[in-house]
């Protein structure tokens, strides 16, 4: 059996806040460390009690985002003998990692998991701001990512976007974040449904979960829920059940106060209630058009659920059209709303699809490529 990689990871955004990438590198971390070596993770301090394999480096809350935190850009010296260095963003504790890599002569590899430029409209004011801001931030992420010796991205869509950003400078390969399959599978959902007075609907149940940002589009969701009425929803008025939070939660409330349509705000829900939540779902909507894979999409279908998503980005790929859920025209609530009644009057047949692709989904199959592309290295 070879031995074991050491490697380490930074990233500037990590457990308690709620997202694919903090998900994603705690499981992976994990897992590593169980069979394949060792993975230490670096990043910003917070409330988060840190594992063994944790290193918190000093942070302050960042202003323009809740729940993120700006960090120092530190290296503890626990971690400073790894194999390879993965940085997981691009910011000050992913430049940490860059300079780690740098130093030590050791191949730094970095994931591509949410363009940059996704946040200038929180920090930059006004439309222009925003746009001027975009454009740097964009180009300093060219120039980090171009200083790899790889580039991971979570999907073949987001590699034809990046490469043409790139170019030739840094080799690519896609590797699916990956769902834990021993976690992620359907199950029985009458207690969650109990727990949260899901119970008492009459109609399907459509819903979300994971950050609430405004770039994620979540008021298409209710504007397309809205728009299903008894007469248009298979099964009768639909009752939209929303997990998670984000900057975005108070601008949703007041929203759904004002629609017409059965909206549950849950708030964030403990992982291990993540597998009911899918299971409790008809249909999983999803209508942001910036996702880099969409995990939350991919673990509603290894739950059996049907993916109604926005027909960009990388849900392109995620969702298969007509076999794991149905794609819809981003940002047209009223084809969202069409998207949802075919996929409600389709439940069965593409609840069975999600269920055929499972396999594909799978986390150890995402860890055996990943080790294979850093010994290559």
């Amino acid at each position: 059996m070879a031995e074991g990689l050491a490697v380490t990871a930074f990233t500037d955004t990590y457990l308690p806040t709620l997202n694919g990438v903090t998900y994603t590198l705690a499981a992976w971390a994990r897992r590593w460390n169980d069979s394949r070596g060792r993975m230490r993770v670096v990043y910003p301090a917070s409330d988060h009690a840190p594992e063994p394999f944790e290193h918190p480096a000093p942070s302050a809350p960042f202003p323009f985002y809740d729940g993120y935190r700006a960090a120092a850009p530190w290296v503890p010296a626990a971690v400073r003998g790894a194999d390879v260095v993965h940085s997981h963003s691009v910011f000050s504790l992913g430049v940490a990692g860059w300079l780690l890599a740098r130093s030590r002569d050791v191949p730094f590899v970095a994931s591509y998991h949410t363009p940059a430029a996704e946040y200038a409209e929180y920090v930059a004011p006004g439309d222009r701001g925003a746009a001027l801001l975009g454009g740097a931030l964009r180009r300093y992420e060219s120039l980090v990512l171009r200083a790899a010796d790889l580039v991971v991205v979570p999907s073949a869509e987001t590699e034809r976007a990046l490469r043409r950003r790139v170019g030739s400078a840094a080799p690519l390969a896609v590797v699916s974040n990956g769902v834990d399959l021993d976690v992620f599978r359907p199950v029985d959902a009458d207690a969650f449904e109990r727990r949260y007075g899901l119970d008492d609907r009459d109609g399907p149940l459509i819903g979300y979960t994971g950050r609430h940002g405004r770039e994620k589009r979540l008021g298409d969701l209710l504007g397309a829920a809205e728009r299903l009425d008894g007469d248009a929803a298979p099964g009768g008025d639909v009752t939209v059940a929303l997990g998670g939070g984000g900057p975005a939660t108070a601008e949703l409330k007041r929203l759904a106060a004002d629609r017409d349509v059965d909206v549950r705000f849950l708030g964030v829900l403990d992982r291990a209630e993540l597998p009911a939540f899918y299971s409790s779902l008809d249909v999983f909507g999803f209508p942001s058009p910036v996702e880099t894979e969409g995990l939350v999409a991919m673990e509603a279908m290894a739950c059996g659920t049907p993916v109604v998503g926005a027909d960009a980005g990388a849900l392109r790929s995620t969702v298969r059209d007509g076999e794991t859920g149905h794609r819809f025209e981003a940002g047209s609530p009223s084809a969202m709303a069409e998207a949802l009644r075919r996929a409600l009057a389709d439940r069965e047949r593409l609840a069975s699809g999600c269920l055929d692709r499972r396999e594909e989904l799978s986390m150890a199959s995402t860890l055996d490529r990943l080790e294979s592309l850093y010994r290559r290295l």
